[in-house]
């Protein structure tokens, strides 16, 4: 009986693993094209309000 029951762990273990990874594929292609999610306030340009370096390298 064990013998049965290996052969259905593996046989669900190779049902799942494509399927994780095309998860984990479709995931990742979701994240890239889906819109900004970055709460970053719009500033603009901002000028330069430092002191330029005098040092060369």
């Amino acid at each position: 009986m064990p013998t049965n029951t290996n052969r259905t762990t593996i046989l669900e273990t190779i049902k799942q693993v494509p399927q994780k990874i095309v998860s984990y594929i479709s995931g990742a292609v979701v994240r890239i094209f889906s819109p900004r999610d970055d709460n970053y306030p719009e500033t603009g340009v901002q000028p330069f309000e430092g002191e330029p370096s005098h040092k060369r390298n």
